[in-house]
């Protein structure tokens, strides 16, 4: 494999995180390895990373050429020079994991809450797509409407985004019953943009919501975490973030940080395209909210 047919050394790391949902139980063994400690993995040959997975070697073959590599070797020459850069860029956090424990103080939680947070967003600003962010910027920026819908917390991130573009004179809703989502959904026509949020990529509700939404002819937007989703695939652009999950699911609060980034980086795409319509509207709104508190 010639080095340019190789994969972004920078997103290795990345890669094999959002990759774990889709893997063999033996595979994400072997990626656990990887991820846990990856200067010392990649020290390791197949045969002792088999052994201390406790799976065959041909699963960590086969885990490496599903990482986008024919040559182990390749695979390890990243993992040390992204290993190094983490270990560089992140020197400054504290040395704690990412899981909650039961004798932790509160001092341990800002300290892992604060490490999950910036690294969701480190990593989601190191592999978001500029040009899937640029296509999804001249979406909404040709849309009549703009609808949104998720799950959770992804419902949250969603009234966000819709809070922003209505700021700057934006047509936006965003939909927290399943029900009037789908209904909506099948209402949408091309002049409009179907946004679905969801870290998984799987939540069903908004797989469908956003199938409807395509069905009906409306360009459609998908903000995950995992690219080979099937909620990816309902989409005509794919954002993708990079979140951080642990056991105790505190990276829950990386993933709906990382989400807000990237709709964020979208919104001000937009605003700049048209900024001086947008920096109009904001002062509307503006004097609108102050002058209502003021009476």
């Amino acid at each position: 494999m010639e080095p340019s047919d190789r994969p972004d050394p920078r997103t290795v790391l990345v890669r094999m995180r959002a990759a774990l949902p889709d893997l063999r139980q033996s595979e994400q063994r072997v990626a656990r390895l990887f991820l846990d400690d990856p200067a010392t993995a990649a020290n390791r040959s197949v045969a002792e990373l088999a052994e201390q997975g406790g799976v065959s070697t041909a699963s960590v073959v086969r885990f490496y050429k599903r990482m986008g590599y024919e040559r182990y070797k390749d695979l390890r020459i990243d993992l040390t020079r992204e290993a190094t850069r983490e270990r560089i860029q992140h020197a400054n956090l504290p040395m704690v994991s990412g899981d909650i424990d039961r004798d932790d103080t509160v001092e341990d939680i800002v300290a892992k809450v604060a490490m999950a947070e910036t690294l969701s967003i480190a990593d989601t600003a190191e592999v978001l797509d500029r040009g899937a962010l640029s296509a999804a910027i001249d979406l909404v920026l040709a849309a009549r409407r703009v609808d949104s819908f998720g799950m959770g917390a992804s419902s949250f991130v969603g009234l966000d985004f819709q809070q922003k573009l209505a700021r700057v004179g934006r047509v936006a809703l965003n939909w927290t019953d399943t029900h009037s989502a789908w209904t909506s959904a099948a209402t949408l026509d091309a002049s409009c943009v179907a946004l679905g949020v969801s870290h998984s990529g799987a939540t069903p509700e908004t797989v469908e919501f956003l199938a409807g939404a395509r069905a009906a002819g409306a360009a459609t937007i998908a903000l995950t975490n995992h690219g080979g989703s099937i909620l990816a695939a309902q989409a005509d652009v794919v954002l993708l973030t990079a979140a951080r999950e642990t056991q105790f699911r505190s990276g829950a609060l990386g993933s709906r940080i990382a989400q807000l980034m990237v709709l964020d980086c979208l919104f001000l795409g937009v605003a700049r395209a048209s900024y001086d319509e947008s920096m109009a509207a904001l002062r509307r709104t503006y004097a609108a909210v102050h002058g209502a508190e003021r009476g």
